[in-house]
């Protein structure tokens, strides 16, 4: 069986031959700077090709996640409102601000109602390794939102659509049948939500303002869905998906109430060609394990044990009892970075019999690879996987 025929059986509820067993590597920065130090890491398409080469020559079942590129601009998957885009009735101005290692694109944009402001950071954690976010955010009261609901320009354009196809499609033809191709598709409601109001905000404001709670919660789904559905027409296998916000700050009763709904209907639209939602939630998740069997999706990780999340894989597999597929979750610090090779074969024998009994179960690093990791960790990891992984 190919890398890509087992992947493909797992996400359709079959068994396959053997637990597929992959590594999660961003396709900027991180490990794959550590591997490919001299590799521009503005070429993304190229970037994505070294994910391929560098899964194949570990012998993992190839799983390429395309975030750079397909994310034009980064807003859309690391926050703020687009300032690429200006109209008569949406006029932005943007200045930068270096302090450091970090660039601050310090933007307002004017409305016909009036203005509104935001902050894109970049910071630069080491040569080639970057982290994004919107710092300071663009909606802070009702009235703001309606500027944005009324006049934020789409983000998707018929050149864009095009761009995406033919990215995806190289990168298919370079994976060919060792594996599969996601994209980080734009995260589920109530982690966009966050990304364009204060998190001391988004996570009383159900409670606090329900009419602004909901608007907020629409217009997040609705601002991003033409974006999903380019992804999709483009041909990628799955549809990542984030949902760790809520994780360990949301009790399950307030996801199922408030959050939950709003995330059903998301990915019911990010689902609706057949194609596989994987939502991800790298935090605390076993609250609502049980709550994710009501989202639709199809797959849920990465399952992060101790301490980077809370997960307890063995209760996880029981509580799911085969209502999505599970993605889990070696350390990637604790373990794969920082760990023995004694340590690292020791916890991906666990975790593999863990997840393996029944199927639906893919193993994984709990995350993307840090920089700094052992390649002879990450080959003792492979070696132990797939000694294992034999059904």
């Amino acid at each position: 069986m190919t890398g890509r025929e087992r992947f493909l059986k797992v996400l359709g509820g079959e068994m396959p031959d053997r637990v597929p067993v992959t590594l999660f590597i961003q396709d900027q920065g991180h490990f794959l700077t550590q591997v490919y130090p001299d590799q521009d890491p503005l070429e993304y398409e190229q970037l994505q090709l070294k994910v391929v080469e560098i899964q194949r020559q570990l012998g993992v079942d190839v799983f390429v996640r395309m975030l750079f590129g397909l994310n034009d601009p980064l807003a859309i998957h690391c926050g703020g409102l687009n300032v690429s885009t200006q109209t008569e009735n949406w006029e932005v101005a943007t200045t930068e601000i270096r302090s450091g290692n970090t660039l601050v694109q310090r933007s307002v944009i004017k409305t016909p109602d009036g203005t509104l402001e935001q902050d894109f950071s970049i910071n630069e954690l080491r040569p080639s390794t970057f982290m994004y976010g919107c710092t300071r955010k663009p909606i802070r009261c009702p009235g703001d939102l309606e500027m944005a609901v009324r006049y934020e320009p789409p983000f998707l354009t018929e050149e864009k659509a095009q761009r995406i196809a033919a990215q995806v499609r190289r990168v298919k033809e370079a994976v060919g049948d060792d594996g599969i191709v996601g994209s980080w598709s734009p995260h589920g409601p109530f982690n966009n939500a966050s990304l364009l109001v204060d998190e001391e905000t988004i996570y009383s404001l159900f409670l606090t303002d329900f009419d602004f709670y909901e608007r907020l919660m629409t217009f997040a789904a609705d601002r991003v869905l033409e974006y999903v559905r380019a992804m999709d027409a483009a041909g990628v296998d799955v549809h990542c998906i984030g949902g760790n916000v809520a994780g360990g700050f949301v009790g399950r009763r307030s996801y199922d109430t408030y959050i939950l709904p709003f995330e059903r209907r998301y990915i019911d639209v990010v689902q609706e060609n057949g194609t596989p939602a994987v939502y991800h939630n790298c935090g605390k998740i076993m609250n609502l394990v049980e709550s994710y069997k009501q989202l639709g999706t199809r797959v849920v990780e990465p399952f992060s044990p101790p301490p980077l999340g809370d997960a307890d894989l063995a209760r996880a597999k029981q509580w799911v009892d085969g209502a999505y597929v599970m993605i889990g979750g070696v350390d990637q610090v604790n373990v794969l970075q920082k760990g023995t090779t004694d340590e690292v074969c020791r916890k991906t024998e666990e975790t593999i019999n863990t997840g393996k009994p029944g199927g639906k179960f893919i193993l994984q690093s709990a995350d993307f690879l840090e920089y700094g990791t052992p390649i002879e960790n990450l080959e003792a990891y492979v070696r132990t996987a797939l000694e294992h992984a034999a059904y």
